[in-house]
Formats: structure tokens, C-alpha cells, sequence
């Protein structure tokens, strides 16, 4: 058993009369790939956004990197992308980056170029965002999520909107991430994303999670 990352006990979330998540429970080891994959609506982003400390749970325990994850807080060590990415249109994509980095004061100018640059942007663009095509977007929001040096990456669509090419750039640089020991839950819509990346498939129906029985042995 490696290092335990993400635990999640009887994980219970209702909202009004509608049961979001029904006693999720989920540990997720370091330097791994977790798949998520459902229809829309059956509570994988609300999962997503339980880990993050973005949602309570109406019930049950949530764990990153050991420390309880409630009341808003938002665990260390980690980057996301959930749903589409939202930035400030006049800005350029470097001055975005910069102003979500001072949150921090983690990356640096050279930290957030390099990140620009290693998800096929140009750091020196001064176009700004509202003038990016989607899948330009989503390249600056993968950015975003991995500026900081995370041990944990959230990634939810990442591939929304890009290309061949950039569905392939971003497939390497998830393979990329993960020999350096970063952990990483993703969800898609694409099932040859979840075969090439994953190394355990959970399958989110209906707001109850149950594992696929694939866990593969990569190298």
C-alpha cells in the first residue's frame, strides 16, 4: 500500500430533496491516476468539489494529505480544474496567472512562463483571455492547476475543447506529473482517455461511487 493521498468516509451530500452523493468512500494512494467517469449530473464535479473543500458534506469525513477538509478550506498541495475554467477577459493569460498566483505567493514570473509554456501557450502573449479560443482556455486553466507544483491534481475535462494535438500534449504532461509522484483524480467523457491514463476506474452513478475493477500496473 503506498501513502494514502485522498480518504473519504460514508461521504453524504443532500441538497433540498435531492441525495448528490450517497455514502461515498474512497482512498487514493500517491503516484496514481484515478478515473471518474459517469453521465452528467450523476455527482462526479460535486465530488470533486467536496475534496477541495468547496462543498460541505451533509455528512461524513473527507481527508487530504491527513488533514480534515471542511468549512471551506481548501487542501494543500493541490491544484484544480473543475468545469470551465473562469479567468478576467481583459487580461492576458501571464497576468491572470499572476493575479491568482499573489493568492499564494507561491509561483513566480518564471514558474507561471514555464507552466504557459509547458501547456502550449506563449507566456509573452498579450492577447487577452476573451480573445482565446476555448481550447486555448482550457490550456491556460491546466496551467493554472499545476503552477504551484501540486502533489494532488483535480482534473475535471481536462481535454475539453482541445484538439488532437493538444488532447495528446495534455495526455503526456498528465504521464508526466505522474512519475513525479503527484497523484491525480480526472474525469472524461473520452474513453480513450480513462484507458491510456487511468490506473483505477470509478464508475459515479446516480451519486454512488463503485469501482470498476480495472486497476492496471503501468510503468
Amino acid at each position: 500500500m503506498g501513502k494514502k493521498v485522498v480518504e473519504i468516509k460514508n461521504l453524504y451530500k443532500k441538497y433540498k430533496d435531492a441525495v448528490i452523493l450517497n455514502k461515498v468512500n474512497l482512498e487514493l494512494e500517491e503516484g496514481k491516476i484515478y478515473g471518474i467517469v459517469g453521465r452528467n449530473g450523476s455527482g462526479k464535479s460535486m465530488l470533486f468539489k467536496t475534496i477541495c473543500g468547496l462543498i460541505n458534506p451533509t455528512e461524513g469525513e473527507v481527508k487530504v494529505f491527513g488533514e480534515d477538509i471542511a468549512n471551506g478550506n481548501f487542501p494543500k498541495n493541490t491544484g484544480v480544474i473543475i468545469e470551465a475554467p473562469g479567468f478576467l477577459p481583459q487580461y492576458s493569460g501571464f497576468n491572470n496567472l499572476k493575479l491568482l498566483a499573489s493568492i499564494n505567493n507561491v509561483a513566480t514570473d518564471e514558474d507561471i512562463k514555464k507552466v504557459i509554456d509547458l501547456v502550449g501557450l506563449n507566456p509573452e502573449d498579450k492577447k487577452p483571455v476573451k480573445k482565446f479560443s476555448l481550447g486555448m482556455k482550457q490550456r491556460l486553466g491546466i496551467a493554472q492547476a499545476i503552477m504551484e507544483k501540486p502533489k494532488l491534481l483535480i482534473l475535471d475535462e481536462p481535454m475539453n475543447g482541445l484538439d488532437s494535438s493538444g488532447v495528446e500534449d495534455i495526455r503526456n504532461l498528465i504521464k508526466e506529473y505522474k512519475s513525479t509522484g503527484v497523484t491525480i483524480i480526472l474525469s472524461s467523457h473520452n474513453k480513450e482517455d480513462i484507458e491510456i491514463l487511468c490506473d483505477e476506474v470509478f464508475n459515479m452513478e446516480n451519486g454512488v461511487l463503485t469501482s470498476s475493477k480495472t486497476e492496471k500496473s503501468r510503468n
